[in-house]
């Protein structure tokens, strides 16, 4: 299973969709710092919106294989400048989270993570999981079980 940090502003969606990857109940807590489980790393939206802060956000990327750079659907602007993908070195996906709220504009959101650099993008409901199977199939590689599902698969 490759492991993603998820890098996003605040309320972006990036803890409740770490609970949905989880297939954990989703229940809203402030990140205020960084939690890096088995597969996902959830930093703070602050780590994003603070430039004092963004170097933290690179060293965690050394922990993951995968960025996964987040926009909610809502935003009324991008926090990632243009090609901010191409200074990773490691693989960068787009996420648009909160696809089923009333102002959702996923298409906008979607237009920002191309103009990052983001080549692949995910859209996400993490309420009711519309998208979170495809983030999980991307993640993982052939005979994977989820760290949090591996009682289900022990044989005895």
């Amino acid at each position: 299973m490759k492991k993603i940090v998820l890098v996003g502003r605040s309320e972006a969606g990036k803890t409740t969709l770490t609970q949905a990857l989880k297939g954990q109940k989703i229940e809203y807590h402030k990140t205020q710092y960084v939690n890096n489980f088995d597969v996902i790393i959830d930093t703070p939206g602050e780590y994003a919106q603070t430039k004092g802060l963004g170097h933290a956000l690179a060293l965690y990327t050394y922990e993951a294989d995968v960025v996964g750079l987040l926009i909610s659907a809502t935003e009324p602007f991008c926090l990632f400048p243009p090609c901010c993908a191409a200074m990773a070195n490691r693989e960068v996906v787009g996420i648009v989270t909160k696809i089923d709220h009333p102002k959702a504009d996923a298409k906008r959101a979607q237009r920002w993570l191309k103009l990052a650099g983001c080549k692949k993008i995910f859209f996400v409901n993490s309420r009711n999981q519309e998208g979170v199977g495809d983030i999980l199939d991307y993640l993982s590689e052939e005979g994977d079980v989820l760290p949090w599902n591996e009682e289900k698969h022990k044989t005895t």
